[in-house]
């Protein structure tokens, strides 16, 4: 059930801002900020402390990349919690001394801590390695690119309508704003009792 749901996520997330065929996906630097994806009612344009305007419009691509990054990594740290709360565990042996079993029986952020220090440089280096494959290959995005996509699995689900794909791509950030709330409230209820009155009592926290 976890390979299941984090295949699903990465899936999502890898669809709607992968290049589609017959679609120029590149960064369209000059679109205005309400013309850009992402701008949904009910606050379309929303940006109460003027970020837009700063610097060039590669700084705009910079930002929006960032927050789509932020986006997807929030939606897959959301879905990890939940199905590390729900018990969910692959089978068999993290490490010769860890059980999936014995982290899935932990809260989430405990479970973390008990992992290796080996194994968290290997899921560092494996973020690193994505973030540079990302960054570095083509045309980058500050300069008219297209925005960074899932390095892997290079799935693509991505709609050759520009309109269907625009939709699409407001559908995932809005998703991944929603996420990134989501998981600083799962940390702060973690980590500042009562920080967070819907998740006072839950086992997960």
């Amino acid at each position: 059930m976890k390979v299941a749901a984090t295949l699903v996520s990465l899936a999502g997330v890898a669809s709607a801002f992968a290049p589609a065929q017959n679609v120029n996906q590149g960064t369209a630097l000059s679109a205005g900020l309400e013309d850009m994806p992402g701008a949904t009612m009910p606050w379309k344009g929303f940006d109460p402390l003027g970020l837009a305007t700063l610097g060039s419009e590669s700084t705009l691509a910079w930002f929006r990349a960032a927050e789509l990054k932020h986006s997807r990594v929030a939606m897959l740290a959301t879905t990890g919690y939940l199905v590390q709360g729900a018990g969910w565990h692959f089978p068999g042996m993290l490490s010769s001394d860890v059980s999936f079993e014995s982290l899935s029986a932990m809260k989430p952020l405990d479970a973390w801590d008990a992992v290796p220090d080996n194994g968290k440089a290997q899921i560092y280096f494996t973020i690193f390695f994505a973030e540079a494959v990302s960054e570095y290959t083509g045309t980058h995005y500050t300069k008219g690119g297209d925005y960074p996509t899932i390095v892997f699995p290079p799935v693509n689900f991505a709609p050759a309508d520009p309109e269907k794909m625009k939709i699409q791509q407001s559908r995932e950030l809005n998703n991944g704003r929603l996420a990134m709330i989501s998981i600083m409230s799962f940390v702060a209820a973690a980590n500042i009792p009562g920080s967070v009155p819907a998740l006072i009592g839950n086992p997960m926290f």
